[in-house]
């Protein structure tokens, strides 16, 4: 005999019990084959399930969509925060700057490595620490360093902390949603099993191919084990 298994992603459990409510609005109370007590809490539930699902959807789309711009204005920025970092370490080599300044842009005076700039975290970071730097040392009588300016710098770094600071809500709502779709998994889980066993329990005297079709018509799926023929 074939062997059920439970749906184990977020569609395959709504379709499961959108299956289970619609047999259920279809047939009369004597005529269901597991409780009306079960269908309207399914029923219930389904209008949950599929506003969290709907939710989650809107959410990943929304920071997909919005990601390509971010990630071209994070690029920019990643570009003139390096050079000026570069500039600046030129600078102090040629003896323009003092090396004890860099300290003001929270880099290390003896070092002219560029600090790691590939994370989003990492760039928004350091892009503050480097323009407050600058601002420190200009306001102390130092000369400003050009191409590029910081004035440039600040505007690339803007505009990305600005899409930073939206993505990250962005992503908090879609892990938000995601983890409101875990919750409802366990007790979706729970709901399709009782369903299940009620049905089966309905149909246990039919023979098996009628019962085989009347289970599934409520949504249960089953499944052939090798060499085994269908019903």
């Amino acid at each position: 005999m074939p062997y059920r298994r439970l749906p184990n992603t977020n569609q395959a459990r709504l379709r499961s019990i959108q299956q289970a409510v619609s047999k259920g609005e279809m047939a009369n109370l004597y005529d269901l084959a597991y409780s009306y007590k079960l269908f309207e809490d399914a029923k219930a539930f389904l209008v949950r399930y599929q506003r969290a699902i709907n939710e989650n959807k809107q959410c990943s789309e929304k920071q997909f969509s919005t990601s390509v711009e971010f990630q071209e204005s994070a690029k920019n920025a990643r570009m003139y925060i390096s050079h000026f970092i570069k500039v600046l370490n030129m600078c102090v080599q040629r003896h323009e700057i003092r090396a004890e300044y860099k300290e003001f842009y929270g880099l290390k005076p003896d070092s002219n490595v560029t600090p790691d700039l590939s994370s989003d975290d990492s760039l928004y970071e350091w892009g503050k620490k480097i323009i407050e730097g600058e601002q420190r040392r200009l306001s102390m009588g130092g000369t400003p360093i050009y191409n590029p300016a910081i004035a440039k710098v600040r505007v690339h770094y803007d505009i990305f902390a600005d899409g930073y600071g939206n993505q990250k809500v962005l992503q908090n709502n879609t892990v938000r949603t995601s983890e409101n779709i875990v919750q409802l998994n366990k007790y979706a889980d729970e709901l399709i099993l009782q369903i299940w066993d009620e049905v089966e329990a309905t149909f246990a005297d039919q023979q098996p191919a009628t019962k085989l079709e009347k289970c599934k018509e409520y949504g249960l799926i089953y499944y052939f084990r090798k060499g085994e023929k269908e019903v």
